[in-house]
């Protein structure tokens, strides 16, 4: 019986899971800076850029083997967590972009 994982099992795997948590964690930084010290440009970077920065490069990974791992064995729902692991990434750079921070 070779049946393919749905989109609610496939969430559930750390490499589906954890990239979006990792963009909302990016999102949540900025946010939160951005309501404590304004959305000024500084010349500067500090410690909250750094770690948005880690954050959403360290997605890439992991979108890449959760990508090779499961676009074979169940596409259509991995396509769809794909999406939503993309679409994760653009609510954190989001802020970023449209504040020029």
């Amino acid at each position: 019986m070779d049946t393919k994982p749905s989109l609610s099992v496939l969430i559930r795997r750390p490499a589906a899971f954890a990239p979006i948590m990792m963009s909302l964690a990016a999102f949540t930084i900025v946010a939160g800076y951005v309501l404590t010290h304004g959305a000024v440009r500084q010349s500067d970077e500090g410690a909250a850029a750094h770690i948005w920065q880690l954050l959403v490069c360290a997605q890439f990974p992991l979108v890449a083997f959760f990508g090779i791992k499961w676009l074979r064995k169940a596409p259509q729902a991995a396509l769809r967590v794909l999406v939503l692991q993309f679409l994760a990434l653009l609510v954190a750079a989001a802020p970023v972009f449209l504040l020029h921070l």
